[in-house]
């Protein structure tokens, strides 16, 4: 049986839809992602023009604005209840991992 697509998100996948709580375009999405993990987190340009095509066909973003080539994104309704269940599997592994090793939450 196939997975379900996005059940889970890459870490990849979740900081693109994170850059997309505010409107931007692709070269601001390449620039944030290592900005916002401290260069933990690169995303490269084919990955992430893939990535955009799927999460607008999965209604995740919009597409908002094209000038030119430069297309500008937005998150949906349905990315931020992606983001949102993502979020919580994190904490959920986090919390997990604490009861293992005795750490308190």
């Amino acid at each position: 049986m196939p997975r379900e697509k996005f059940r889970t998100l890459t870490e990849q996948m979740f900081y693109v839809l994170l850059c997309l709580k505010t409107e931007c375009y692709g070269l601001d999405i390449l620039d944030r992602i290592p900005a916002m993990t401290g260069g933990r987190v690169t995303v490269g340009s084919g990955t992430l023009y893939n990535l955009l095509e799927q999460f607008l066909d999965a209604g995740m973003i919009v597409e908002t604005k094209v000038e030119g080539r430069k297309r500008t994104y937005l998150l949906t309704v349905r990315g931020r209840q992606m983001l949102d269940a993502e979020y919580a599997r994190i904490v959920a592994q986090a919390q997990d991992y604490r009861t293992v090793f005795g750490e308190e939450a």
